[in-house]
């Protein structure tokens, strides 16, 4: 009985897994499109998260970024590393600081049978009173296996946060939330 039991343990033990998207990288379209704007002395404020969300995925495991972060200092982290590479940030005399709030996030690893998808949807506001909502639909392939699918939905994640970033630093809204009052 002993042996079941040990047995049984180190299987529920190894059953579960957490899958981690890769830490963020640059994207070289933001990195461009933010040099164009030619505004700097950004600095990025605090995230909030979503109201909801399940990391769940196919009773595989968790899906968690990397770092012991959130999926929202995740976001926030990328906004700001795309600001420093691009010489544009600034935390100790900033002109104006964004921050915001991920107002929706959400994937599955059975879109159909063998895809996946994130959904993403970020609210920035300026310290300036403006602010803007951007939002990310990211499909992929995910796979038939939970494992697999599950891991690739993880790495995923950082594609969908790059579009969801390019797509905030290319609306024509973006380079109003840089000015300051």
């Amino acid at each position: 009985m002993k042996k079941f039991l040990l047995a049984l343990s180190v299987l529920a033990l190894s059953a579960c897994s957490t899958f981690t998207p890769q830490r963020y990288n640059i994207s070289a379209d933001n990195n461009i499109a933010l040099k164009a704007i030619g505004v700097g002395n950004i600095n990025v404020g605090s995230f909030a998260g979503p109201s909801s969300f399940d990391r769940a995925c196919r009773g595989a495991g968790p899906i968690a970024p990397p770092d012991n972060m959130s999926f929202q200092a995740y976001i926030q982290k990328a906004l700001a590393d795309e600001l420093k590479v691009a010489g544009m940030f600034d935390d100790k005399a900033p002109k104006a600081t964004l921050s915001g709030a991920v107002e929706q996030l959400s994937f599955s690893s059975s879109r159909g049978l063998t895809g996946g998808e994130w959904n993403i949807r970020l609210r920035v506001n300026s310290s300036n009173g403006k602010s803007i909502s951007v939002s990310e639909h990211y499909e992929f392939e995910s796979g038939f296996i939970a494992d697999t699918a599950c891991k690739q939905t993880a790495e995923a994640y950082l594609p969908a946060v790059q579009n969801l970033i390019g797509k905030l630093v290319n609306s024509p809204e973006f380079k109003s939330l840089l000015v300051p009052i």
